[in-house]
């Protein structure tokens, strides 16, 4: 028998049949209608945005502003324009930096469980070193020491994300390591990147797929923390973490300032979490059959 028809009888449930099931559940669908919903207003929002995201358009904290929905913020600009300019950029760094750190610590994690010995301590003990900082606080250090640019936001969500991925990785893939079909495949002279990639990897996508949504999650969170702190590039950029602290001393006369994007990183939040939550459910065996909230 073959190394790929006898890993076939091992690997847990792909991601598409993952998907299928977990999208089964109504928490699930709650989840992706939120997350659509906040990733279109993000995405097209700019382009029907009836002002500029830093165009003046009346006095400030203005309720009642012709031509305005929800008026003016602190400076006064739109309030709903600002709001539809704000999330494209979270979105976008989110992503990217999520994806940096989902690659890299899949890649150490898996290394870790399949050459174990020395090298697994090494690996772990270093990414060890970088969990032992808050995301938070890693990052205010690194951006306060060199600067905020968007590539550094990048960078450092990333890697700060990169050793928690890698630990839940390593966790999941060191029970598929011991398992026959990997000893085969190494019988065969398959290469220790082919092991690892076709024959492990796939094992622990369920694992990798909630991992992936918990960090996206955290990695929005992180990046609008630091817009709320005045960590970005550009001091009056439109940004939904940065329109909280700007119009936060308003709050009483003009609401809408906060709470707009206030709700909308609470929606995001949330439906990612539902997502989240739906395919850790199928993935433990949990509501399988669809039938679960």
């Amino acid at each position: 028998m073959s190394t790929e028809s006898t890993a076939d009888l091992f690997v847990d449930e792909q991601p598409p049949g993952l998907i299928r099931q977990a999208m089964k559940l109504r928490r699930t669908q709650i989840g992706v209608t939120l997350s659509l919903l906040l990733i279109a207003v993000a995405l097209i929002g700019p382009f029907v945005a009836p002002f500029g995201s830093t165009e003046y358009v009346d006095m400030p904290n203005t309720l009642s502003v012709p031509g305005t929905l929800l008026g003016t913020d602190y400076f006064g600009q739109d309030v709903l324009s600002r709001f539809l300019f704000g999330g494209r950029t979270i979105l976008i760094l989110a992503v990217i930096a999520t994806s940096i750190g989902i690659t890299l610590g899949t890649t150490l994690g898996l290394s870790a469980a399949y050459l174990r010995g020395r090298y697994d301590e090494i690996i772990m003990r270093a990414l060890d070193v970088i969990l032992s900082f808050p995301q938070v606080l890693l990052s205010l250090v690194v951006i306060s020491m060199f600067g905020p640019s968007n590539v550094l936001i990048i960078c450092t969500v990333g890697l700060s994300t990169t050793p928690r991925i890698a630990r839940i990785i390593r966790g999941a893939a060191i029970s598929v390591v011991e398992r026959d079909f990997i000893s085969a495949a190494e019988a065969l002279g398959e290469t220790r990147k082919r092991v690892v990639f076709a024959e492990v990897l796939p094992n622990v996508t369920s694992s990798l797929l909630v991992e992936m949504n918990l960090r996206l999650t955290y990695s929005v969170g992180l990046i609008a923390s630091l817009a709320f702190l005045g960590f970005t590039p550009e001091p009056n950029a439109a940004n939904w973490g940065l329109m909280i602290q700007e119009n936060r001393v308003a709050l009483t006369e003009q609401p809408w300032g906060v709470v707009l994007p206030t709700i909308a990183l609470a929606l995001m939040t949330i439906g990612t979490g539902l997502v989240g939550d739906g395919l850790s459910r199928v993935s433990a065996g949990i509501d399988r059959g669809g039938k679960g909230e």
